[in-house]
Parts: C-alpha cells; structure tokens; sequence
C-alpha cells in the first residue's frame, strides 16, 4: 500500500484539493482537541468557544462529504485504476470525521464536571497523555501527506502506549473512591482519549497496511509478533 500510495499521489491534480481539504480535517480536529483540552486543564477557554466547537465539526462532517464526492467522480472518469488509494482515502477521511465526534465529545465533560477539574488529580493519572495525543495528531499528518513509512510504525507503537495507559486510567478508577461526578468524567476522558488515539493510528497505518487490514492495524501486528517469536 505504501508503494501504491506514493504512486497514486503524484500527477494527480484532483488530489491536490483531495489532500489540501484531508489535511485541513486534521488540522481543525487538532485545533478542537487542544481548546478542550485547554479549558479541562486551564479552565481558560475563548468566547463562545462551544459554538466555536460545535462549528468546526460541521465543517469537517461537510469536508468528509466533499471528499468523497470528489473521489466517486474521479472513479467514474477513471474506472478501476486508482481504486484501492480511493478506497484508503474514503476510510481515513471517515477516521478524521470521527476525531471531530471525540473532541465534540471531551468538550461535553466539561459541561458535565460539577466543579472545575483539579489538575493534580489529572496529572496523577493521565500523566502528559494529553500532550502525547497532539504529539500524534502532527505526526499523523506528516505520515500521511509524505507517505512516511517510518512515522507511521512509530504512531503504532505511541498507540499502544497511550492504550495501555487509558485502560490502566479506567482500571484505577473503577476502584477509586472519587465522588461519582468525578470518577465518570475521568473515565469519559480515558475513554475519548483513546479512541482519538485510535482513528489517529488508523489514518496512519493505511501507508503499510493493505486496504483489507485498515482499522485492524493492532491485530495485524499482534499477528506479525507472535510469528517472529515462533
């Protein structure tokens, strides 16, 4: 897939908007997560910042569509040839659509907290997880517009990481004795947190995954593991 999508990149002048509006998708998903993220753990947010929230994600729902009509006209025009680039965008456009639902979704915690959240709690179980997520968020896009092979098997490796930590967060809290507010939240957090790391990952992974495999990338290489130790 890797070979087939540098191939596919050059000389195509309908992907030049194909990839301008896809790059812009991440971007605004990015600008989102890190305004909620701001406002969790500064408690400092701009004026009319959920209209400002609920706005972009319209516009990226409204990229999304664009997208693929574009791509459905040029597989008309152009038959079977580029078809399973096509299919990789339609997926990974679909991936940078949901990261909009997620941010949408952390920013909904913060209207759910009944108080502000207490940053060293914060900091006690997520650590910099938040940092680590916008970390992947601009090493995803540079994976994907410049076909980079390498960033891309590292975005793996920095998921499994973030998972592990998101499922060690939700197992604490479980146990914990926080008030309910509290300990919901936390757990949305954990939970949206990974799930963005997710649909980053999947969007990374289709520069060395075929097109059967998208969105299974964890399985794939759990696979490819257990071969090298047999």
């Amino acid at each position: 897939m890797f070979d087939n999508l540098l191939s596919f990149w050059k000389g195509k002048d309908f992907l030049k908007e194909v990839l301008g509006d896809f790059e812009r998708m991440l971007n605004d998903t990015e600008d989102m997560f890190k305004k909620v993220c701001k406002k969790l753990l500064e408690g400092k947010s701009e004026e009319g910042l959920k209209d400002r929230i609920y706005k972009i994600d319209r516009e990226v729902n409204q990229l999304e569509k664009e997208i693929r009509k574009r791509i459905v006209e040029h597989l008309s025009i152009q038959g079977s040839v580029d078809l399973p680039a096509c299919l990789v965008l339609m997926s990974v456009v679909k991936d940078a659509e949901r990261l909009g639902d997620y941010a949408k979704n952390l920013f909904e915690v913060t209207e759910l907290l009944e108080k502000p959240l207490d940053k060293n709690i914060f900091e006690d179980l997520f650590g910099d997880l938040d940092k680590k997520i916008i970390n992947e968020f601009s090493q995803t896009r540079a994976a994907f517009i410049e076909s980079d092979e390498k960033i891309a098997r590292d975005i793996l490796i920095m998921e499994r990481e973030i998972v592990k930590i998101c499922d060690e967060i939700i197992s604490k809290l479980s146990k914990s004795s926080f008030p309910a507010n509290i300990a919901v939240c936390l757990t949305l957090l954990a939970r949206y947190f990974k799930r963005t790391a997710a649909h980053l990952t999947n969007i990374a992974s289709s520069v060395i995954l075929p097109v059967s495999d998208l969105d299974f990338f964890d399985e794939k290489l759990r696979h490819k593991n257990e071969n090298k130790k047999n």
